[in-house]
């Protein structure tokens, strides 16, 4: 029997597709590369192929889970298989300079930055940004990692020389213009089968841990004008903008059919691109609000596609 084989590294992120899968009835396989080996010389099963390999693998201790699902990846498409989220997509998960690139080409904005490989060469560049805010993050990252925001060079020097700094696990750091939004919020817009699926508005007030997976949510915190209670996830349905055509284009472009591109709007109102997930997840209680379900449009676009099979 063909099945759906998800590819991934991180067993809590994909408990709630897995749940999906089963309600629609689907068969399936969990493939998790924490570890594992491959028989180049043999043909994989017959099947539909679910990439969902993360950024930050390293942090739960699975430092090569990538560079293993890049091989899978591999032998998977020299066989022709039905691979959702494929090598291109890997690439740009593992790499924010090849998002930004991505997105460029597509004439979407994306903040100034700089790339950097050691610590004389990150406070050298930060010059560039003398006189005005900035952020670092990492190249290969997931969940903000790395990311801390400078007001003044000699902070970042102090952050640099201290125990405190954050290597990278590619060795790149990132210097980046800080977007200074007129509210503090973030858009994450999600597609699936490359198509706009919902935006969810996050909310920055508490800092950069953006990831809006279940288990990495903050808890709901009380709207201070004496409002309704608030979450730091909500689903926009409102949200209508010309660069969610762009965003579609840059998808195709890239063979990527599921993810989340993030966006901020600064106080003059251009509209920065600074994140590409295609490990994407999504807020259960967000969706609950809304009745809508991004895991559910997941399962039922690989059910979709394993009927062709």
């Amino acid at each position: 029997m063909k099945k759906i084989y998800v590819i991934h590294e991180n067993d809590e992120w994909t408990v709630h597709l897995f749940k999906r899968l089963e309600e629609l009835g689907l068969p399936y396989e969990d493939w998790h590369l924490r570890s594992g080996s491959i028989k180049l010389h043999e043909a994989p099963p017959e099947g539909v192929f679910y990439n969902r390999m993360s950024a930050s693998s390293h942090t739960r201790g699975h430092r090569y889970a990538p560079e293993l699902a890049g091989a899978v990846l591999a032998w998977l498409e020299r066989h022709g298989r039905t691979v959702i989220n494929g090598s291109r997509a890997l690439q740009l998960e593992v790499s924010k300079v090849n998002q930004y690139m991505a997105l460029e080409t597509f004439g979407i904005t994306t903040p100034k930055t700089i790339v950097a490989v050691g610590k004389k060469e990150l406070l050298d560049a930060a010059a560039s940004f003398e006189g005005q805010a900035f952020i670092t993050k990492h190249n290969r990252a997931g969940k903000g990692l790395g990311v801390q925001l400078f007001q003044h060079i000699s902070a970042l020097k102090e952050y640099v020389e201290s125990d405190e700094f954050e290597e990278p696990v590619d060795g790149i750091t990132l210097l980046q213009q800080y977007i200074q939004a007129a509210e503090p919020y973030i858009t994450r817009c999600e597609f699936v089968g490359g198509a706009f699926l919902y935006a969810v508005r996050v909310d920055t007030s508490e800092g950069f841990e953006l990831c809006p997976a279940d288990t990495c949510s903050i808890e709901s915190k009380f709207c201070p004008v004496g409002e309704e209670p608030t979450s730091k996830f909500q689903i926009c349905k409102d949200f209508h903008d010309p660069v969610i055509e762009k965003y579609e284009q840059v998808l195709k472009a890239n063979d990527i059919q599921v993810a989340g591109i993030e966006c901020i709007r600064d106080k003059d109102g251009t509209l920065y691109t600074y994140d590409i997930n295609t490990n994407t997840n999504y807020n259960s209680e967000a969706e609950q609000r809304v009745g809508q379900y991004g895991m559910l449009e997941v399962a039922k676009y690989l059910k979709s596609l394993l009927s062709l099979e």
